[in-house]
């Protein structure tokens, strides 16, 4: 007779999700509080690297094929240090649109923060910004649709709830707003989130959003640019900190996120969770077209541990990012709480000027008390990618620290 052998799992999907999430938790440097929530050892921006290179390690794995395929074509918008000369720096922008070797472009760069960058969602804009003098590649901004629940922002604007559902069209946010290198070096994160405010900018938004249909509400919305928020991943930003030009506020502080969120739930194990949830018959195993209420990936993982008995402090991961609220319109809060029907845009200037007066402030002073960008060399960007992280965000990476990464083959 033949014997039938039955193959037992060694562990249930239940089990392999809470083994691979406290093994994960634990590898990440995450540390447990009390009442069940995480919290990073202190609150050092190289500590929040840490905790952020799984998954920056992970998303670099997915996209090796893509990196290696888009390289040798990419690279050439790359600058070397010896092809800037800082006064001669001319920012201009370029749409991004889908599908072209620009937005292949924009996702490349997009690998060199050390934060995974999201894709935004619902309404987007993307700029590359370049460098008119050389014609090579300064950074990027990213302006997508606002959360509709920030409470730091809601409490500044001081609207209603009736206010912010009819006026939260009016406002973007910046999820990814910086320079590559070597320009990162040469303090041109600062110039690139002064962009943000310019009559380009605005003049683009009106002429693509200003007589949209809201896909949810079927309404006419027309839609103003009237303010831009934005977040340092690092905790308190050194970039957006007090960023002004000539008594002009480009940026200003507003608060702290309250350290919620799914950062630190990598891909592969919300792959499983989606997997389980959909074994289940559970409806947010794919529930996550836009316009189903707002942050599926973050009910899916809520509604996950919910059904595995696991606390739902683990989503509270301690990291308080500093928020930041760019007024394009002089009258923003007037505008958003319906005081005012009529936006006003003074004091607002061309990417030119802005440009000009980021240059004497920031850039050519940089540039003075610090020459290594000179040293940069374009291939020193796939060093970056292959070492897993890149302190792109916050501060400039040198040459010394690029050859002492031990950096490994992809």
């Amino acid at each position: 007779m033949k014997k039938i052998s039955i193959v037992i799992p060694l562990f249930t999907i239940e089990a392999r999700i809470k083994r691979s999430l406290r093994k994960h938790l634990k590898r990440a440097g995450f540390i447990h509080v009390s009442s069940g929530a995480l919290s990073p050892s202190n609150d050092a921006k190289e500590t929040i690297r840490d905790l952020h290179r799984g998954q920056r390690i992970e998303l670099l794995e997915q996209e090796r094929s893509f990196i290696k395929k888009s390289w040798p074509e990419l690279k050439k918008h790359f600058a070397n240090g010896r092809d800037i000369l800082p006064e001669k720096i001319d920012p201009v922008l370029e749409i991004v649109y889908s599908k072209t070797w620009q937005s292949e472009l924009f996702r490349f760069a997009t690998l060199l923060w050390t934060i995974p960058v999201s894709r935004g969602y619902g309404r987007r804009l993307r700029f590359l910004v370049w460098d008119n003098s050389n014609h090579k590649l300064i950074g990027l901004i990213g302006l997508g649709d606002p959360v509709f629940n920030l409470k730091v922002r809601d409490q500044t604007i001081d609207w209603t709830a009736a206010q912010r559902e009819s006026k939260l069209v009016n406002l973007m946010d910046a999820y990814v707003l910086g320079a590559v290198p070597p320009y990162n070096s040469l303090l041109c994160g600062k110039l690139i989130a002064c962009l943000v405010r310019s009559k380009d900018i605005r003049d683009i938004f009106s002429a693509k959003y200003s007589r949209t249909i809201g896909i949810i509400s079927g309404k006419s919305k027309n839609a103003k640019y009237i303010a831009v928020t934005t977040s340092s991943a690092l905790g308190r930003s050194s970039i957006y900190n007090r960023l002004s030009l000539n008594g002009i506020k480009y940026f200003r502080s507003i608060g702290y996120t309250s350290g919620w969120g799914h950062f630190h739930i990598p891909d592969s194990l919300f792959t499983l969770m989606r997997k389980y949830l959909d074994l289940k018959g559970h409806n947010y195993a794919e529930n996550h077209q836009f316009g189903e209420g707002p942050n599926w990936r973050l009910r899916a993982i809520r509604e996950t541990m919910r059904m595995l008995n696991l606390n739902a402090n683990l989503l509270r991961h301690g990291i308080l990012r500093e928020v930041f609220i760019c007024e394009v319109a002089s009258n923003a809060t007037r505008y958003l709480q319906q005081k005012v029907y009529r936006a006003q845009y003074r004091g607002l200037l061309s990417v030119k000027d802005i440009a000009s007066e980021a240059l004497k402030r920031w850039i050519i002073p940089r540039s003075i008390r610090n020459d290594q960008y000179l040293n940069w060399d374009r291939e020193h960007v796939m060093l970056l990618l292959e070492r897993g992280r890149a302190p792109i965000a916050e501060s400039g990476t040198t040459v010394r620290e690029v050859r002492n990464s031990g950096a490994g083959k992809l």
